[in-house]
């Protein structure tokens, strides 16, 4: 992090003489109490759930739903340090695609706790009655299911270890599902757990893993979180990219202080949340999110364009030379692929979504990918391929299959993953695979060129596609044609017609 020592850092002492400046809370954050519990705090959380109930605070709403923020990975004790410095507030920068920016100083999250401190006081402030909604952005990977059978992995290392009689509990299951079993004991009605990470389903998913490791641990009480453990399913979207020192550089000439964290996002904002909250919620539809029967037809329809198109972009722009969306999005060849698998391939495999006019949306996405002041990396899109492809592009694949519909550019955006995979690109360069299997991939990929098909035939990832002779001829062309002529020739080519 840049060290801007020529400037205050922010913190709550400031707020009276940065409000001459930038928005800044407007309510008394001493008369907050904490409602909400979020595993996960990053620049997504802090872009959209932080915000909203920033924004409903500022009108005076939502003062008993303070958040305090849980960091349970090593990598989170930079969070804890911030947050602790600055009393939980940070800056959140809106980048408009014409240069201007807005920006306001968000104060909800009022407590923030590291598990691996005191795992007994995350455990006690989950068992409290005033926590009624543990929220999540724990990333797809969290949430610890095989890619193909979407059943909790109980053979993880750490999950034996939560497990283990007398554990002392270091996962976000053992940590939630100990204080459930706390509140269970103590005639407390149990929280309601929201998920906000971009799985289809994502409120079933987290039920599915958080009622199987109960049950592992106690099969009576993995049956009562069943029945009593409300999960919604939800659909947030806001391009949020990694903070970056120009990030903070920036916010520190803006508001004169030093914000080690600062959040920039796009200004485009959707939350959409099924309403099942039996202990109560935020007034959520006060701050523009969407309060709905069925988050389903909006899910897929972002994670089917949005999401899936987001990876049409990253392999084959970065094989293109391109390192941020923006430039990959500038390229007509590339909006052209994008477009075309979002009309062509993702939107037959979509439910009618009330509310939303899919052309204009589809207008809206390619517009977002292109505003320039986002910096959005595409480095950062290829990261976590193999938690993301097999819950966004391979479900389109296995319908349209299935109805006879295109999928041809659904096969080249996997064989530019598997291009990307093996680690050089094609100037000679390496390039790093972040990636919970990077090490499993990059070797798969880098044996390919002797056996086509190897990358697909990984069927933890891709299940039986590799056993589809339409699936295979398609995605054997476009590989060749990316070792053949290249990631852009390869592109050009397969939006020719």
């Amino acid at each position: 992090m840049t060290n801007l020592d020529s400037t205050a850092s922010l913190d709550a002492s400031l707020l009276g003489s940065l409000a001459a400046t930038v928005p800044v809370p407007s309510y008394d954050r001493s008369a907050v109490t904490t409602g909400i519990v979020h595993f996960g705090v990053g620049g997504f959380h802090r872009a959209h759930q932080a915000m909203v109930i920033d924004t409903l605070m500022n009108e005076g709403l939502a003062l008993d739903w303070g958040i305090c923020g849980v960091g349970v990975l090593p990598g989170d004790a930079t969070m804890r340090d911030v947050m602790a410095a600055q009393d939980g507030l940070y800056t959140l920068v809106y980048k408009h695609a014409d240069g201007s920016r807005d920006a306001r100083v968000v104060g909800s999250i009022v407590e923030y706790l590291f598990a691996p401190d005191d795992p007994e006081r995350v455990i006690e402030k989950l068992a409290d009655p005033a926590i009624r909604i543990v929220s999540l952005t724990i990333t797809e990977g969290g949430y610890n299911f095989d890619q193909v059978s979407g059943e909790f992995d109980s053979s993880s290392p750490a999950i034996q270890a939560d497990l283990a009689a007398g554990a002392v509990p270091a996962t976000v299951f053992g940590l939630v599902v100990e204080a459930l079993a706390r509140r269970r004991e103590r005639g407390v009605p149990p929280f309601t757990i929201m998920s906000c990470d971009n799985i289809q389903g994502n409120g079933h998913m987290a039920q599915r893993t958080f009622s199987t490791f109960a049950s592992l641990r106690d099969p009576e009480l993995g049956e009562w979180l069943l029945e009593n453990v409300a999960f919604p399913n939800s659909m947030v979207d806001r391009i949020t990219p990694v903070t970056t020192d120009a990030d903070r550089a920036e916010v520190a000439e803006r508001l004169g202080v030093a914000d080690a964290w600062p959040v920039v996002c796009e200004p485009f904002f959707q939350w959409v949340l099924e309403d099942a909250f039996p202990l109560g919620r935020p007034p959520f539809e006060r701050a523009g999110v969407q309060l709905v029967d069925d988050v389903e037809p909006y899910e897929l329809m972002k994670l089917r364009l949005l999401n899936a198109s987001h990876q049409a972009m990253c392999y084959f722009g970065y094989l293109s030379g391109y390192r941020y969306a923006h430039e990959a999005t500038a390229d007509a060849a590339i909006a052209t692929l994008l477009r075309r698998y979002m009309d062509r391939e993702g939107t037959p495999t979509l439910r009618p979504v009330p509310g939303v006019d899919l052309d204009d949306y589809k207008d809206t996405l390619i517009e977002r990918f292109a505003n320039p002041e986002i910096r959005d990396t595409l480095a950062r899109l290829c990261a976590e391929s193999s938690d993301r492809i097999p819950k966004w592009l391979v479900p389109v694949i296995r319908e349209n299959l299935a109805s006879d519909g295109e999928v041809a550019l659904s096969a080249a955006i996997v064989a530019s993953w598997a291009r990307y995979d093996e680690a050089i690109d094609e100037q000679g360069e390496p390039i790093t695979i972040v990636d919970r299997l990077a090490d499993e991939l990059v070797a798969i990929a880098q044996g390919q060129h002797e056996r086509p098909i190897a990358f697909i035939s990984n069927r933890q990832l891709f299940g039986d596609l590799v056993d589809s002779p339409r699936f295979v001829a398609a995605y054997v062309a476009a590989l060749e044609s990316l070792w053949d002529r290249g990631a852009h020739a390869t592109v050009e080519h397969l939006v020719a017609d």
